[in-house]
């Protein structure tokens, strides 16, 4: 049934859409889809650049182990 669709076809469905969503709708919508795409771009690349940054930062270093007991003691004895 769809095994062999000529430029004739193509030609004929092309028409059909351009006379049921005219062409104004069909510029509006595919400006819409330039749209999300470039929107999706913009968000992969912030993305990208977030996680870069977040391994950039340096942690500070871990308290000693000692020094929280010492200073939880102290703290339960007042």
């Amino acid at each position: 049934m769809f095994g062999q669709v000529g430029i004739w076809q193509i030609l004929i469905l092309a028409v059909v859409i351009l006379v049921l969503f005219g062409r104004g709708r069909i510029s509006e919508m595919m400006g819409d889809f330039g749209k999300g795409i470039s929107s999706f771009k913009k968000g992969m690349s912030e993305d990208d650049t977030s996680k870069d940054s977040a391994k950039a930062q340096i942690e500070s270093p871990a308290k000693d182990a000692s020094e929280t007991k010492t200073s939880d003691k102290s703290e339960a004895s007042n």
